[in-house]
């Protein structure tokens, strides 16, 4: 009630003095209502008084004229009636009121809120991809059926059909199985050490998957089988470019610690985030333990090449998918967390992973993982630049194009559509113009945390291979390739399902800074390493190119 503060000193006499005080006396329980309606609403109440017999007055401050609880009524002045603390002064005859509140300016103009986008959205996203998945859920899982029929089928069957179920059973089926199991327990180690020691793993990952893969292949080398040289020469190679690659992105480990450790702060507030990440693990698990007897079946089946890579496209896509939907449900969380500061409830954020926002999940698990590999196929290509005119041309055009498809295809996007229910290809297309607004574009494409989870999966894979090719070497050497294949592939994708929450949580940081750099849940981190490369003192590592006199 700052407009009620002026003291009005007066001095009354005896007689007058009396009459003011039975007034004040009569009106005192109406003027403590006036005062309330006054400050809730503003609402004046119009009471009839009559001017006092010439009130001594000494001193006389005037109110406000912008001052919205006093009135003039017939003539005389009145205001909302003040508290009994500062009893209401009784005007003299000769004061000249002030100007009507109708005719007043006001005192201040609310000024108008961009409405925030919703946080709420009700629509499906990408509904044909989601169509597309469930059916193809639906055949998948009506040949896996089928296929661990004909394999239990085949137990029951004279001949050689059994002699051969038998042995695949004996010497195929456990290695794989001790995998999975290998697999699991690998995925949970990563991600809590990840956690708990980010700064440390970050090394431990780009150097353990080169020596792991490394050891893989020089292992599946010393059988001397033919299947095996060739896995293992594979292996053996990835080990060398893993290697060169640890030592070129050296100078970024820093920044990329940084970002990293500082995502994951806001875990330690929810502590039930990691609930979707062990339900898709324990799902995972289960499927594939299924899918593993399927390919068994499907030795003994038609076409079994043809059946075992559809089995395994099949695997990879809805692997990719379990990965999303907790990358999803991360997202959501962290995200709002960011934006709005609400600390979310992980389930309903789950539930909205697995049917809203499924659809965009399936379409960018289809896409994203091979827009990426022909984005570094064509960065490769780029390494060629030398004299031949041709050559630069192709490998400047192909990488163009998949710039251009890149923005449209992401896995950035994934923080807008668990956000705001975006589709996939309008959040990736919005997220990266954020990034160009705040030309953060060369620190996200340089990032790391997407290759260090994948490098968690390759090392984990290498590992499943040297157990099972190991136990298979001793007990059967005709599986020893095509168990080795299998375990790598059970151990890359239970990790990667396992690393979807550091990912997320590094996309999370990443896209919520771009769109309010100013929330005080960021520090300097990334603006520093922008100004640093404004002025020339801190340089992002190019991608390195062919001196001209080797081309």
């Amino acid at each position: 009630m700052g407009a009620l503060e002026p003291v009005v000193e007066r001095e009354n006499g005896g007689a007058a003095g009396e009459r003011g005080g039975e007034e004040e006396a009569e009106l005192g329980g109406a003027d403590v209502k006036d005062v309330e309606r006054g400050e809730m609403g503003f609402e004046e109440r119009e009471v009839q008084t009559n001017p006092p017999e010439e009130p001594h007055m000494s001193r006389m401050q005037r109110l406000s004229a912008t001052n919205p609880l006093r009135l003039v009524i017939n003539g005389g002045t009145r205001a909302a009636t003040p508290s009994p603390a500062h009893p209401h002064p009784h005007p003299h005859p000769h004061v000249r009121p002030p100007p009507s509140p109708a005719h007043s300016q006001p005192r201040s103009t609310p000024t108008p809120q961009q409405p925030l986008t919703t946080l709420s959205s009700r629509a499906y996203t990408n509904r044909i991809s989601l169509f597309l998945f469930l059916l193809h859920m639906v055949v998948a899982f009506g040949l896996v059926c089928f296929l661990v029929f004909k394999g239990v089928q085949g137990l029951f069957e004279a001949g050689k059909t059994k002699r051969k179920e038998k042995r695949i059973l004996e010497h195929f089926l456990p290695q794989i199985e001790v995998a999975s199991l290998l697999s699991i327990t690998l995925a949970f180690t990563w991600q809590k050490a990840v956690r708990v020691w980010p700064k440390f793993m970050v090394h431990v990952i780009l150097w353990s998957s080169f020596v792991m893969s490394l050891s893989a292949g020089i292992l599946l080398i010393c059988f001397q089988k033919a299947a095996t040289d060739g896995v293992g020469v594979a292996l053996i190679g990835f080990s060398i470019g893993n290697g060169l690659y640890s030592c070129w992105v050296s100078q970024r480990v820093g920044f990329c610690t940084k970002i990293l450790i500082k995502s994951l702060e806001p875990v330690a507030i929810f502590p039930d985030l990691n609930q979707p990440t062990y339900w898709m693990l324990g799902i995972g698990f289960l499927w594939m333990s299924l899918w593993i007897l399927a390919v068994i079946g499907a030795l003994n089946f038609y076409f079994p090449a043809l059946t075992i890579t559809a089995l395994v496209l099949s695997l990879a896509w809805t692997a990719e998918v379990m990965r999303n939907v907790a990358n999803q449900t991360v997202s959501r969380v962290i995200a709002l967390y960011y934006l709005r500061g609400m600390q979310s409830n992980t389930q309903f954020c789950f539930q909205r992973a697995l049917s809203k926002n499924l659809g965009s999940a399936c379409l960018g698990s289809l896409f994203v993982p091979a827009i990426e590999a022909l984005r570094i196929v064509a960065r490769g290509l780029n390494l060629l630049e030398g004299e031949d005119e041709f050559m630069f041309s192709c490998a400047h055009c192909c990488l163009r194009v998949m710039q251009s498809i890149f923005k449209c295809g992401n896995g950035w996007a994934y923080v807008q559509i668990a956000a705001y229910g975006k589709g996939f290809v309008k959040a990736s297309q919005d997220t990266w113009e954020l990034f160009e607004k705040q030309e953060m574009e060369c620190i996200v494409d340089s990032d790391m945390t997407s290759s260090l989870c994948f490098l968690t999966g390759v090392c984990s894979g290498s590992i499943c291979v040297i157990v099972a090719a190991a136990w298979t070497a001793s007990v059967h050497m005709k599986f020893t390739a095509t168990v080795s294949l299998l375990a790598f592939f059970v151990g890359y994708l239970m990790t990667r399902i396992a690393m979807a929450l550091p990912h997320a949580c590094v996309s999370c940081y990443y896209v919520c800074y771009a769109e309010n750099p100013q929330n005080r849940l960021f520090d300097k981190t990334i603006a520093d390493r922008l100004r640093l490369i404004k002025i020339g003192r801190d340089v992002v590592v190019p991608t390195p190119r062919v001196p001209r006199r080797f081309a």
